[in-house]
């Protein structure tokens, strides 16, 4: 059964950074890309971040240069570093892999920006 679980969401400032962690089981981690999303109240889910399992990697253009994605075979995790937060990218966060044909999700972690 795959599962996939979110970690490290919190409330900070803007300019602030916060580390977002999703650990997997279930899957043979190294060979599938990991992704994250964020979904904002009232808006649709959206593509923040992909690594794929080779390490290449694709951002959307709202966090380039400020989001960094990577990840770690060894301990089947995935990380979102963020930096010079805006009130805009207040969401709950994604991680999400694709497997047989079928998504899957985490529950999510709530990042909250706000002075």
């Amino acid at each position: 059964q795959v599962r996939l679980e979110e970690s490290g969401g919190g409330l900070v400032k803007p300019g602030g950074s916060l580390r977002l962690s999703c650990k997997a089981a279930g899957i043979n981690f190294r060979l599938y890309t990991m992704k994250w999303y964020r979904q904002a109240p009232g808006e649709e889910r959206e593509f923040i971040a992909s690594i794929g399992q080779g390490g290449e990697t694709k951002y959307a253009d709202s966090v380039k240069g400020r989001f960094t994605i990577t990840r770690d075979n060894v301990w089947r995790t995935t990380s979102l570093q963020t930096s010079i937060l805006r009130p805009e990218d207040t969401a709950v966060y994604f991680c999400n892999t694709e497997h047989g044909g079928r998504n899957f999700w985490g529950r999510g972690t709530q990042v909250t920006v706000t002075s």
